[in-house]
């Protein structure tokens, strides 16, 4: 049998205790329960052993070396702890979540919803953002591992991209809650709620009359020295005339030009189908297009029956000879707003025309409508001044 002895269990004590033929237990005085087990080959082994509700345990801590004298003091307490309370000696281990992985939800999210419900472009931008942020961060946790601090912690490493940041807590967020849907994820469990987004600023650039006219001549000399391709030239006409966005001019067909009722029919806008209104100015650049035989594109391209797919070089090149170099194609469709505001059009009648879904998609433009009214009411004021102030004159 070992024999049961008691010292202060420390570094210096433990490295002097030896036995000579039997193994011992040398039980320390201060943590009652708390002892060191001394083998005659030298092995040391820190125990606990103590009596609970449940009887007497003994628990091995670890040997002597692999672990500190202070370490195993500290392990012991708190078993002792549990044994006395009646929990096991050592909490078991949560079990390891396992099931479909983020990787796998993103494969049917691409699969089963993106590629079904989502625009070509925006199937590229999201598959983008899955492969080159979320993925290789989160894609190999099971879905039930997330959490919100996995969700904030990879918004956070993103910081330095706003747009990026955000874009990817919106995709993650529909991805779980189409996981609840089909039945991978528990529902009220989506570990994106409460992620604050980050500021994003939207540059703003609205073309003055000057630069429009600037604009206009370089469109003209392009088209009268035939230097770039008639049908690209149409499309920024185009997009400067109706605040449409690019893809849908784009993709405009001839069937979608209704004269009769002067209307565009943009059947595959980004926020769903709707009319715009065809004025005569934007009438007249349609006439001028040269219809490809068996092309029904409005703005085809130089391949048989194919549309145009980009403007961007074309843009590029027109903006620099019009000394516009900071103006991004989008900033036409600003511009657009921003004129008809000036011309005091109503921010809902604004956003019916550019297709805004949202109202604050519009209301990014209030600022705009509030220095229109401010100088409205100038006028206003200015108008019935002259009349009130024209009797105090002659009274004086």
């Amino acid at each position: 049998m070992s024999q049961c002895r008691e010292r202060t269990i420390s570094k210096r004590t433990v490295d002097a205790l030896f036995v000579d033929d039997q193994d011992a237990v040398f039980w320390d005085r201060n943590l009652q329960g708390f002892g060191v087990r001394v083998y005659p080959s030298g092995r040391k082994v820190y125990v606990v052993q103590t009596r609970g509700p449940g009887g007497s345990k003994r628990v091995t801590l670890g040997r002597h070396g692999d672990i500190t004298a202070d370490e195993a003091r500290k392990s012991a307490a708190g078993i002792i702890d549990r044994i006395k309370t009646g929990q096991e000696p050592v909490p078991a281990e949560p079990e390891k979540e396992t099931g479909p992985t983020v990787a796998d939800l993103a494969e049917r999210f691409m699969r089963a919803h993106v590629a079904i419900n989502c625009k070509p472009a925006t199937a590229v931008r999201y598959g983008g953002l899955l492969r080159n942020s979320i993925l290789p961060v989160l894609g190999s946790m099971p879905l039930g591992a997330v959490e919100r601090r996995h969700v904030a912690d990879l918004h956070h490493a993103l910081r330095d991209r706003p747009s990026t940041a955000n874009r990817s807590v919106d995709i993650l967020k529909k991805m779980f809650s189409l996981a609840a849907v089909w039945g991978l994820h528990p529902q009220n469990r989506n570990p994106c709620r409460s992620v604050r987004k980050y500021k994003e600023r939207k540059p703003q650039r609205f073309l003055s009359a000057e630069e429009y006219q600037r604009l206009g001549r370089v469109l003209d000399e392009a088209e009268a020295e035939g230097t770039a391709w008639r049908p690209a030239i149409a499309a920024l006409r185009l997009l400067i005339l109706t605040g449409c966005r690019r893809n849908e001019i784009l993709s405009l067909r001839w069937d979608d030009v209704d004269r009769s009722s002067a209307e565009l029919r943009l059947r595959d806008a980004k926020t769903g189908g709707r009319m715009v209104p065809l004025t005569p100015t934007a009438a007249a650049v349609l006439d001028a297009i040269p219809r490809m035989p068996g092309n029904p594109w409005v703005i085809a391209g130089k391949k048989p029956g194919k549309h145009l797919r980009n403007v961007n070089d074309l843009w590029y090149r027109l903006r620099e000879q019009s000394d516009l170099e900071d103006v991004r194609l989008h900033d036409l469709r600003h511009s657009w707003a921003s004129r008809a505001l000036a011309l005091g059009e109503s921010l809902p009648m604004i956003g019916r025309q550019l297709g805004h879904t949202q109202v604050q998609t519009t209301a990014r433009y209030a600022h705009l409508a509030q220095d229109t009214e401010r100088v409205s009411a100038a006028r206003v004021a200015g108008s019935i001044e002259a009349d009130i102030m024209v009797p105090r004159a002659k009274a004086a």
